[in-house]
């Protein structure tokens, strides 16, 4: 199947041929649906806080973090592309009458945070040239950037791009150890220097703003985590100098970047999700109530770690680790044997924060069956489940939460040690897509999602956590939702 030149295109990338040959049979016997139990809910899935658990939660984090490393880990790789789809599609049709959003657009360019600057460019106010001047490089380039280099909010001071809002949320609820605040994105290696500059140019005005001093640092998702692609006879593809094609393998790629970090507790969120000054309140006060749920069970964790390390367990204490675990994960432990308790308590923990769902489309928070029939707590997109499967579909329709990203992990054991991240993955968890490429069909392969199956093995806890949590920009017009507006 693959010929010398083949080989050493492979092992420049730094994958292992028997990784390919696993990749090649999952397209050929097919991914398998995930097997839903039901749909998490409060009291059976999903913890509910109180006004006073609050307050509790927040002291335990803050008093954590005085001496602990915290990291926030912010994925950041993504083209803004499909932020503009309509966009590109009046460029190319140059019909208005066609695009209501593009009108929208247009009507209120106003009331967008770049808006000074884009109209600062523009020779005329043509609405092809606006859209124009929006997108390309003539203009503000805004179709060819990440979202982390575009310009979220406006201020009296000035604007806010993503990136920004993220360094001001971290001096918010992410500092440790004496005021520092280390922020980690995973960027395209095209955006390096202008990430640089932009933290350059920037990083000292927060600092002093704020009385923190910042630590970031970024990598990128690495060529060795592509996938390869196939055609429709499962073989893979050619690209028109007959090199294999290898494509980007979605965000559960990035569980090696997170493998990579050194720290205590790390924060996930995604980069599109981030509100104004004025409303930054509730997200600040969530994120350290779940981080403060995940130090008290983290600690309580480590304590069960090291009754079996001193192998001092008794009856007593194998029931206090099986109530503690049916009352925050809400499992039945059945085995209990030293080997089984090892099992469940010497791995990664997540608290993962739920927002009630009102119609958003993706993963959300459900029990499911793998193959050897047990239940465990996982997030699950749409994609991963047979809706023709009336029983499947009945579950998923069934849901009562939505998956915000709104993560916090411990991953070390109590000696602190790291765990090895990628003994934690469930490798069947993957996705399967057709696209095209030089006008041939190509399947392609996304490995298990970072907060899926990347994560399936981890000691899991779902919060639910208020809806005003959750205001991401997946299309330009979301910058002009309330949440999104700073005046």
């Amino acid at each position: 199947m693959f010929s010398e030149k083949d080989l050493a295109q492979i092992n420049k990338r730094g994958v292992d041929i028997s990784e390919i040959y696993r990749q090649i049979e999952l397209f050929r016997k097919g991914v398998p649906y995930v097997n839903l139990a039901k749909p998490a809910t409060i009291g059976d899935g999903i913890l509910c806080f109180s006004d006073e658990e609050i307050n509790n939660y927040i002291k335990t984090y803050d008093n954590y973090s005085t001496n602990h490393t915290v990291i926030k880990f912010v994925p950041a790789s993504g083209a803004a592309t499909r932020m503009f789809k309509d966009l590109y599609l009046f460029l190319d049709e140059k019909d208005l009458s066609k695009f209501s959003s593009v009108r929208q657009v247009l009507e209120r360019i106003d009331e967008f945070a770049f808006a000074d600057e884009l109209k600062a460019l523009l020779p005329d106010n043509q609405p092809y040239t606006i859209i124009h001047y929006l997108l390309n490089k003539e203009g503000l380039n805004y179709g060819n950037l990440p979202k982390a280099f575009i310009k979220f909010h406006r201020y009296a001071d000035g604007s806010r791009t993503a990136l920004e809002e993220h360094l001001v949320e971290g001096a918010m609820y992410a500092t440790c150890q004496t005021n520092n605040v280390l922020i980690h994105f995973t960027i395209s290696p095209e955006y390096i220097d202008l990430f640089n500059d932009l933290v350059r140019r920037e990083l000292s005005n927060y600092e002093k703003k704020y009385g923190v001093k910042y630590h970031i640092g970024f990598s990128i998702q690495h060529p060795s985590t592509d996938t390869v692609a196939v055609d429709e006879e499962n073989k893979p593809f050619r690209n028109q100098d007959g090199s294999i094609l290898f494509r980007p393998a979605g965000h559960g790629a990035l569980i090696h970047n997170l493998n990579n970090l050194n720290a205590d507790l790390v924060f996930i969120k995604n980069i599109d999700n981030v509100v104004p000054d004025r409303l930054k309140s509730e997200t600040v006060k969530y994120k350290k109530a779940i981080a403060g749920l995940l130090v008290k069970i983290q600690n309580k964790i480590f304590e069960f770690q090291k009754w079996i390390d001193n192998d001092c367990l008794d009856d007593t204490k194998v029931s206090e680790i099986k109530d503690f675990y049916k009352q925050y994960l809400h499992l039945e432990l059945t085995d209990t044997s030293i080997q089984g308790l090892k099992y469940i308590l010497f791995r990664p923990i997540r608290v993962c924060g739920m927002v009630k769902n009102e119609g958003e489309p993706g993963g959300g928070p459900f029990w499911i069956f793998d193959k050897n029939g047990n239940i465990s707590l996982q997030i699950v997109e749409s994609s991963q489940i047979n809706l023709n499967d009336s029983d499947q579909n009945t579950k998923f329709k069934a849901s009562t939460h939505f998956n915000p990203v709104d993560l916090v992990c411990s991953l070390k054991n109590y000696k602190g040690e790291k765990y090895n991240l990628l003994n934690y993955v469930d490798p069947e968890t993957s996705f399967i897509s057709v696209k095209t490429k030089d006008g041939k069909a190509v399947k392609a392969l996304e490995l298990p999602g970072l907060w899926n199956g990347a994560m399936a093995y981890w000691n899991t806890i779902f919060v639910e956590v208020p809806i005003i949590t959750f205001n991401p920009v997946k299309i330009i017009n979301d910058l002009l939702r309330p949440q999104h507006l700073n005046f």
